[in-house]
């Protein structure tokens, strides 16, 4: 863990997926917690086991408007973002917003603060890439004036900002690139696959396959993504790292999976290609294994075993 000393920790977003998942992280390792949300699709619900510590506060906050606070702040993590296709084309503006009005004064705070400052940025920032696993080093086959380019230029407008921050004012920049990540508290109507399909499968309601479901993504379970974020913001590193799971499934084989783990008698149908819609996405987790001797843990399977869980007592 390298230094031991009580942190005192902000995070954006945090009573969104990631985001909780991370407030209990550090409150686990004895630090004190702030999260800050404006419930746009983060909510109270997730963060409400935490609210009797001592050591954890919620703000209700808008970090696209500028906001001043109290005390010291070691460490800083800017995670608030509509983050599933559905939030964003609902949200495009907030989404820019957040990616630039709210990037640059979570860096405010931390040049301020003299803390050190982890970006959630994302596989996205690739678009639909020519190359495949991703390594860092990819610049990525972005259209910015396509549906989803107001999440990918976000993000890329993001990464741009921090590392200017830490170019002109030596701030303590981290770049965590999040590759498809799932598990306990993502909402049943979020709109990314794994809630879409495990939501379908246990209301035996059809399966929507989009294209052929011959498009492959990788899944990487929450507590191997904490996992990697945490030693990435306790590092010296600073450029971007992939943070995800490299065992490529495809769309189709993940339904007939999420079916057959769900003992579902769901049938799979096709729907049309959305927009955009990334061909491969895998990470190259070179740099994550090289630089912070880490990489995912938790199979496919015994992934969804924990999160099935979770949404059977959601929407049943």
């Amino acid at each position: 863990m390298g230094d031991k000393r009580k942190k005192r920790v902000l995070i954006t977003g945090g009573a969104g997926f990631v985001g909780s998942h991370l407030c209990e992280r550090f409150l686990e390792r004895g630090h004190e917690v702030i999260a800050l949300d404006n419930f746009i699709t983060g909510a109270p619900e997730n963060v409400r086991h935490l609210s009797g510590r001592r050591n954890f506060s919620l703000l209700r906050h808008d970090i696209s408007k500028p906001i001043d606070v109290d005390g010291r702040i070691d460490l800083l993590f800017h995670f608030a973002s509509p983050a599933s296709p559905p939030d964003y084309l609902k949200f495009p503006i907030q989404t820019m917003k957040v990616g630039a009005l709210g990037t640059h004064n979570a860096l405010g705070i931390a040049k301020k603060k003299r803390a050190s400052f982890v970006l959630a940025s994302t596989s996205e920032v690739y678009g639909d890439p020519l190359v495949n696993p991703q390594p860092e080093t990819y610049w990525g086959n972005v259209n910015p004036v396509g549906p989803r380019g107001v999440y990918d230029e976000a993000k890329r407008f993001a990464e741009a900002i921090s590392l200017a921050y830490l170019r002109e004012h030596d701030v303590d920049v981290k770049i965590v690139r999040i590759f498809n990540t799932y598990g306990e508290r993502m909402r049943p109507e979020d709109g990314r696959v794994i809630p879409n399909f495990v939501t379908q499968a246990l209301l035996g309601k059809p399966l929507t396959v989009y294209g052929k479901g011959n498009q492959t993504r990788s899944y990487c379970f929450v507590s191997d993504l904490v996992d990697g974020i945490e030693k990435l913001a306790l590092s010296r590193h600073h450029g971007p790292v992939n943070i995800g799971n490299p065992n490529e499934t495809s769309v189709l084989e993940l339904a007939k999976l999420i079916i057959q783990l769900t003992g579902s008698k769901s049938r799979i149908v096709e729907r049309p290609l959305p927009v955009d819609d990334p061909k491969v996405r895998c990470p190259d987790i070179r740099q994550a294994k090289k630089l912070l001797s880490w990489k995912p843990k938790v199979d496919l399977v015994t992934g969804l075993g924990r999160t099935i869980p979770y949404f059977r007592r959601a929407v049943l």
